[in-house]
């Protein structure tokens, strides 16, 4: 795809800097940090604070509960709720982590959503961020001990994904000053989270999580985009240029010749000639 020129559905008054969804993530997820950092802490219901039950029911917790000291010091069982695979990607755990999140998903998710529409990002966006959370669940414990999880990085990662994909050639700017491609960035994210995620024990960062999205969403857009990829719309394509092709039963009047419906004057005098002819103009169309 062009880089340059290209089409925005639903986006009559141009490009936006701040589309719907980006702006719903951005306010939401700073909304929540402030509230988890400044707010909750000092608001107890019973003998924990509320941050500390915001962590426990709301994190993505292992699937085998595990025991976590709150700040009250008492002892928690925490475990996994299904809600948690969305809740998670909504809590962040200091400035930095929210901060380069938020500026990532901007950077890159702001393109995407003007590009493909409002809904088909907030879709896309969430599957990678489930992705992400299954990736975590499932892969992350066979790499060492596992902890609740927070971040929207698996998501983001996706959206990271996606920008390489439909724009590979553009620069991006590391700390603003070394550029290098989409493309090149994407596999050298991906390169050291995999080396991450095989060497590093206890670091407190979700490799698997932030592969996890990044393969899902690399998943989807195989399936969804349109073009040489696409295995499902190549499959379609193929059967409504079988279907446009249709012949009608050769009528009495006509000595038994089958002939097109799509305006041609050719005549069969059998269907195996009919059937022949197709396979050969799919060919010609697929040359």
């Amino acid at each position: 795809m062009n880089d340059q020129n290209y089409y925005r559905p639903g986006n009559i008054g141009g490009f936006s800097l701040f589309p719907p969804v980006i702006k719903f993530l951005l306010i939401s997820n700073i909304a929540i940090f402030l509230f988890t950092e400044i707010i909750f802490p000092r608001l107890i219901i019973g003998n924990e604070s509320l941050a500390d039950l915001v962590m426990k029911y709301l994190a993505l917790n292992p699937i085998e509960p595990i025991n976590v000291r709150m700040t009250s010091g008492a002892v928690e069982s925490f475990r996994f709720y299904p809600w948690q695979i969305i809740t998670y990607m909504f809590l962040h755990g200091g400035f930095g982590h929210i901060f380069f999140n938020m500026f990532a998903l901007w950077m890159f998710g702001m393109e995407l959503e003007n590009l493909w529409g409002s809904k088909k990002f907030l879709i896309y966006y969430t599957i990678c961020g489930i992705g992400a959370a299954a990736a975590n669940l499932f892969i992350s414990p066979l790499f060492g001990p596992a902890g609740p999880t927070i971040g929207a990085s698996g998501a983001i990662y996706g959206v990271l994904v996606a920008f390489g994909f439909i724009f590979p050639n553009r620069n991006i700017y590391i700390y603003f000053l070394i550029p290098i491609k989409a493309k090149y960035l994407v596999i050298l994210y991906m390169a050291l989270e995999v080396i991450y995620l095989t060497t590093s024990s206890q670091t407190g960062v979700a490799h698997a999580a932030h592969l996890g999205g990044a393969v899902v969403g690399f998943l989807y857009l195989i399936f969804t985009q349109r073009g040489t990829f696409n295995i499902l719309d190549k499959y379609k394509r193929e059967r409504e240029q079988e279907h446009q092709f249709k012949y009608t039963p050769p009528p009495r009047n006509t000595g038994g010749y089958y002939q097109p419906q799509n305006g041609s004057n050719e005549v069969y005098t059998t269907y195996e000639e009919v059937k022949n002819d197709e396979k050969k103009r799919r060919e010609e169309e697929q040359a």
